[in-house]
């Protein structure tokens, strides 16, 4: 049942629950052009909480991408521990079919935000819940290992996930393992040579008290991806590369800010798809399967 909304002061905390998630999006554009709408779209954005739920089944884009059914949950309640906002927001894909080279019995996106009641401006963050069910890439499984904090600890002292030297770093491991690798096409290297660059950057400004918003930046839930017995299978990290087929990236997270009107700092975001998929050969476009969003206004 959602709680009444607040009142809201100087000196008492209030918050608005922010949270998305959809089942499958993107856009084909060979072997037929179609832009695949958000499937099963529910949104949660007030202060009053509550818990709000979509779902779709079989599905199926002319025979090239199809699931046979789709699940989303969004919702924002109190924590009766300690009087905080937990906001969920969880997508959830069964048999899922792209071009039948990546399938899975099941996918569960799922994030969680906590934020306390007082100093709760940033929150705790957790991907518990996220499931990779019988992922397979030309119908052999494949074992994905996890991390599910990959977030770590709230950052100390109130900063932004994006000031916290110690998310940053880990991030940055993580991007350095990819542009590190050998054989790494051109067009992943230079993305993630950018990507590490970037944070570079942010950790060399951590220690400044800026309170500006950040451009966003990515890592990802998924640690390592077992071998695969096809010929010419690249595997960098948390990301596929298919011959004939094209580039799948699984698990990722994008970490951002977002600034309100009413508040003097940005308050983070966490978005993750469990798979993203840029097609290049027995077809062409993108698609992202199963993707969730959560965040939250939190004042003062």
């Amino acid at each position: 049942m959602a709680t009444m909304p607040e009142a809201s002061n100087s000196t008492t905390p209030s918050h608005d629950y922010h949270a998305e998630a959809h089942v499958l999006s993107g856009h084909l554009q060979s072997p037929i052009e179609q832009v695949i709408e958000r499937h099963a779209t529910v949104a949660l954005h007030d202060r009053r909480g509550g818990h709000l739920t979509r779902s779709a089944e079989d599905v199926s884009i002319e025979g090239l991408i199809c699931f046979r059914k789709g699940e989303t949950r969004v919702s924002g309640s109190r924590n009766p521990k300690n009087q905080g906002w937990v906001t969920l927001s969880t997508s959830i894909l069964e048999g899922l079919n792209i071009f039948e080279i990546v399938t899975a019995d099941r996918l569960v996106s799922q994030v969680s935000t906590d934020h306390a009641y007082k100093d709760g401006h940033v929150p705790h963050v957790t991907f518990l819940g996220t499931q990779f069910t019988n992922f397979r890439v030309g119908g052999f499984k494949v074992k994905l290992t996890l991390n599910l904090g990959i977030c770590g600890d709230i950052p100390a002292g109130g900063k932004s996930y994006l000031q916290d030297p110690k998310f940053l770093g880990d991030i940055k491991a993580q991007t350095e393992a990819i542009t590190g690798a050998k054989n790494l096409p051109k067009e992943i290297k230079d993305q993630y040579d950018g990507k590490l660059a970037y944070i570079n950057k942010l950790i060399s400004t951590s220690k400044s008290d800026d309170r500006e918003c950040h451009e966003p930046i990515t890592c990802s839930v998924v640690q390592s991806i077992g071998e695969i017995p096809i010929l010419g299978v690249q595997r960098f990290g948390h990301i596929l590369v298919i011959p004939e087929f094209g580039t799948v990236t699984l698990g990722e997270i994008e970490v951002g800010e977002k600034k309100y009107p009413d508040g003097d700092r940005p308050s983070p975001y966490f978005e993750l798809t469990a798979i993203k998929a840029k097609l290049g050969c027995v077809g062409h476009g993108t698609t992202a399967a199963a993707t969730v969003t959560a965040n939250g206004h939190h004042n003062p």
